[in-house]
């Protein structure tokens, strides 16, 4: 003799339960899978309940886009500075003066024009000390910080020694000026937007008028 355990529904009770798992799920995917999946909220319970933390569609995509933007050339260290044939001038090895520039700071804002390069240095004197920042309102520069010695007679292939090479949209870093001179930026744009860079100085240095 067997006993027959199962369960036996009416259509009418299947149908009740059919439409009660539907409605949870409407539930489920209006208070959770949308807010945590796609961003959407329409009930607010995403935004009450936490899920809407855990949507990362817009960063992800834009996290992709700086990625892929970051396809630049490689940057080696025979490109630092100028190439052996340049002679560094002897002014280069000329002692610090006893006083330094006076100390101050500046904020300076720089365009730099679309898929082109500019330049911007200032003045200090060997081992004056600056610090310095700078940032770009958008996009990414490519910069070349770097020095030229101050010369009597200076030739046409003048000499300048870098100190950073890199691609980036923001630094900050202080500088003791190996010799008096000319330091600073070179900024080159490669996008086809003019890009504006913000710069701020602190130290002993004098701007160029």
């Amino acid at each position: 003799m067997t006993t027959n355990n199962q369960l036996n529904l009416s259509k009418g009770q299947l149908l009740k339960s059919l439409l009660i798992a539907f409605i949870i799920a409407v539930i489920v995917l209006l208070t959770a899978v949308l807010p945590a999946e796609y961003g959407i909220d329409p009930l607010g319970t995403g935004k009450l309940f936490g899920f809407s933390k855990l949507y990362q569609g817009n960063e992800q995509i834009e996290n992709n886009e700086t990625s892929s933007s970051l396809n630049f050339k490689k940057i080696i260290m025979e490109k630092l500075g100028s190439s052996i044939d340049v002679p560094k001038p002897i002014e280069a090895n000329n002692p610090p003066p006893e006083n330094q520039y006076p100390e101050r700071e500046d904020s300076i804002e720089v365009i730099v024009p679309a898929e082109k390069g500019i330049e911007y240095k200032f003045k200090s004197l060997k081992y004056g000390s600056i610090k310095y920042e700078w940032t770009t309102d958008k996009g990414i520069v490519y910069i070349d910080f770097h020095g030229e010695v101050k010369e009597e007679n200076p030739p046409e292939n003048v000499f300048y020694e870098s100190y950073t090479l890199a691609y980036s949209n923001n630094m900050a870093g202080t500088l003791t000026a190996p010799f008096e001179g000319k330091h600073g930026w070179y900024f080159r744009n490669e996008t086809k937007e003019d890009i504006v860079v913000t710069i701020r100085l602190s130290g002993q240095y004098e701007l160029f008028k």
